[in-house]
């Protein structure tokens, strides 16, 4: 018998890469949080047979298919068209379809193009999937027993709309859910993957909750994830098992689900009063736009120097010509007087400095590809110290993860004062 819910995202721009295919990652998410179980994804570009295949060999293993992608009005939009042939069932125009696009499309005055009305089309027999905040509908279809398509537009905020107003509710209805199913994501820095996973190596065999660890570009998470009746029981389930996982982990772990490390540094600094300033020489303002990425930033975030060259670095922070003459621009003498300029001239509690060999070239035996200082200054006193990133990395990476070991530098110093 055919069982759980396959994902079927629609476009050539995701196979080609040109698109991130995000909309997969969060229906699965969503597919979890209502203790549906999901088997298989599958990526088809905008080719009607090989549309046809992939949904007809869901149709054999699945009960569920859930579709991104091809609502639209151009010639390339064909997964209505698709599926409707996939099942030999004729497309009928639905008037009410027609109206609500016409009324969206010419608000304000737009001409609407007659391919718009292909999105009024749908199969016989299937249920309008609402878009509130697009043109284009989705449906809810059943072309043979015991398997049901829903349909979706590749927008993601389209999607996730649709997906919260009608969807969801139509799956815990309809879905036959096997429990509920809850997830809290413990966020790290400072430290790999393999070394985390062996601090916690026995509990990552529990069976609920189950722990997995991800590992990203400077950070590493751990997904944890509850089965139970109902939520509340699944969250109680969450509770100890985090309790758990911080006290092994001590502050490695910064943060929780969507917290990031510049947003964790931020409230920090709020709840302390305090303000910060920053200067970079190779992250080129990287470390100011993850500060400002933050909502609210600006009542702690005081503002940043981008002092590239070694005349910037002297003539509008200060950096004494010996030091740099002495010890060159990738020093701690030079971050440690950056961080301590930035601090005193925008009048703020703490200065973070970064300056480093971000590649592909400028790299010398002593002063190598990768090598970055950062020195973060404050009430208690300056730190500063060296990071070697290597070259392998590559330039984008190695301005990454010198943003993110200065925010957790200063993130440590706040800490340690607590």
């Amino acid at each position: 018998m055919a069982e759980g819910v396959e994902i079927l995202c629609v476009g050539t721009e995701l196979l080609l890469g040109d698109i991130l295919n995000g909309n997969a990652r969060w229906i699965a998410q969503e597919l979890a949080a209502l203790g549906l179980p999901h088997y298989r994804q599958t990526v088809v570009g905008d080719n009607t047979s090989r549309l046809i295949a992939a949904v007809q060999e869901a149709a054999d293993r699945s009960r569920f298919l859930v579709t991104t992608g091809g609502l639209g009005p151009t010639p390339d939009d064909l997964t209505t068209e698709a599926l409707a042939e996939a099942f030999d069932t004729p497309l009928v125009e639905r008037p009410e379809l027609w109206e609500e696009i016409e009324r969206r499309l010419s608000a304000g005055g737009r001409s609407v193009a007659a391919s718009n009305r292909r999105q009024a089309l749908l199969p016989v027999g299937a249920d309008v999937l609402p878009n509130p905040v697009g043109s284009a509908p989705g449906m809810i279809w059943s072309p043979r027993p015991g398997f049901t398509i829903l349909t979706f537009p590749g927008v993601p905020s389209e999607m996730k709309a649709m997906w919260q107003a009608t969807a969801a509710p139509w799956f815990q209805d309809n879905g036959g859910s096997r429990g509920a199913f809850r997830s809290r994501v413990l966020r790290f820095t400072g430290v790999g993957e393999s070394t985390l996973a062996e601090q916690v190596a026995d509990l990552i065999d529990s069976p609920n909750p189950t722990v997995a660890p991800y590992a990203a570009l400077g950070d590493v998470t751990l997904r944890v994830t509850a089965r139970a009746d109902n939520a509340e029981a699944a969250v109680a389930l969450l509770d100890p098992m985090e309790q758990e996982l911080r006290r092994r982990t001590g502050q490695q772990c910064y943060g929780v689900d969507g917290d990031s490390l510049a947003g964790v540094v931020l409230e920090l600094l709020r709840s302390a009063g305090e303000t910060v300033a920053v200067a970079e020489s190779c992250t080129g303002g990287g470390l100011g736009a993850a500060l400002t990425a933050v909502p609210g930033a600006s009542d702690v975030f005081g503002g940043g120097v981008i002092a590239y060259s070694n005349r910037i670095k002297a003539s509008i922070l200060g950096v004494p010509v010996a030091a740099l003459e002495a010890h060159g621009a990738v020093s701690d003498p030079v971050v440690i007087a950056m961080a301590e300029a930035v601090r005193e001239r925008f009048v703020c509690d703490w200065g973070i400095a970064i300056s480093g060999v971000a590649g592909p070239d400028g790299g010398s035996p002593e002063k190598p590809v990768g090598l970055v200082h950062l020195a973060v200054a404050g009430p208690d006193g300056t730190e500063a110290a060296a990071q070697r990133f290597g070259d392998r990395r590559g330039r984008a990476a190695i301005q990454q993860l010198s943003v993110i070991r200065a925010l957790d530098r200063l993130r440590l110093r706040l800490l340690a004062r607590t």
